[in-house]
């Protein structure tokens, strides 16, 4: 056999692309580049949606305390390259439990896991447009505090078909273009024209057993990456989640991965939305919508679909910006 081209910090072969387009390929290290410098801008919106300062408080004390005793420091999820880092992971976060935060950037490797730590959690998490390891995390903890048990956030990866789809209003009319399926159409067309450009962002996607691929670079199954890995957890794991929660566009992101599963994979799943309520259409599951009086931008992609409850609230879950959606007393009503 002769030598196969591999990507650059992998192991898998460089995707190929369409014969005579290689020429407009840009550098990977470029695109990856461009991509960061908008991941870091969304990542400034993570302070303003999540309780990040509640986390780096709460990892103030723990750093301290795990430091003396020379462990590994959980806030490491705030310095392993969060804020720019463009490729998605899995945090397994648990508020009650050193050492609190365990990351994965392989779905396989979770699944393969042989702690048993991985099967155990029932509760997974996804958040809004663009949002870092940081917001992600942000969140997890405080439904991890709040249910007083572990919490599997789902990192969304950033790469260049969420920058267009951002770019074309993402923000402002995240329903609209999930019902289009921007993101789909422009992840398959990068895939077709410049492979390499669209696996930035990828990884955690194309780490999915069976992962479907465009000449080599991954193309969603779901709509979006986040949704891919969720549908793969909730399809592959040997007990499917028990409750997700999603805020902003990570509900759609739940409610695309749960389309496509069999009835029984959804039975008696929780579904918890917060800022934008979505279908209530997989077989079984039971959902709990909220929705902010004063969240103008959740009501902007209601798309027909009507929250369970109305709360006094804006679009955030910071406390430190009130009126905020308080994620505790939420998930206390619904478990």
């Amino acid at each position: 056999m002769g030598d196969t081209a591999m990507t650059p910090g992998t192991n898998q072969p460089e995707p190929a692309g369409i014969p005579g387009l290689a020429q407009f390929e840009l550098p990977t290290a470029l695109v990856k580049s461009a991509v960061q410098a908008c991941r870091t801008v969304n990542t400034a919106l993570d302070g303003v949606f999540y309780d990040v300062p509640g986390l780096r408080a709460d990892f103030a004390g723990l750093d301290k305390a795990m430091a003396a005793a020379g462990e590994k420091l959980p806030s490491r999820i705030i310095d392993f390259d969060a804020l720019a880092d463009p490729e998605g992971s899995l945090l397994l976060i648990d508020a009650a439990t050193a050492p609190y935060v365990h990351k994965y950037i392989s779905v396989e490797a979770y699944l393969t896991s042989p702690y048993p730590e991985t099967r155990a959690v029932d509760v997974a998490t996804i958040t809004g447009v663009g949002s870092s390891a940081l917001g992600s995390a942000a969140l997890a903890w405080a439904v991890s505090k709040a249910l007083r048990k572990p919490v599997l956030a789902i990192v969304p990866g950033y790469g260049v078909a969420d920058v267009v789809q951002q770019a074309l209003g993402g923000w402002f009319g995240f329903g609209l273009h999930d019902w289009l399926g921007t993101k789909t159409v422009v992840q398959n067309a990068l895939a077709n024209a410049a492979p390499k450009a669209a696996a930035v962002g990828r990884q955690l996607p194309a780490s999915v057993p069976d992962a479907p691929t465009l000449h080599g670079a991954p193309v969603f199954r779901s709509g979006s990456g986040s949704s891919d890995v969720l549908h793969a957890l909730m399809q592959d794991r040997a007990r499917p989640f028990g409750m997700l929660v999603g805020h902003s566009k990570g509900a759609l992101q739940i409610g695309n991965a749960l389309r496509s599963l069999d009835a029984g994979q959804t039975h008696g799943v929780k579904v918890v939305t917060l800022g934008c309520p979505i279908a209530a259409d997989a077989p079984g599951a039971k959902y709990y919508q909220y929705l902010g009086l004063f969240d103008a931008l959740g009501q902007l992609n209601m798309w027909g679909h009507k929250p369970d409850s109305w709360v006094p609230t804006w679009h955030t879950t910071n406390p430190s910006l009130p009126p905020e959606m308080d994620v505790a007393a939420i998930l206390r009503e619904v478990a």
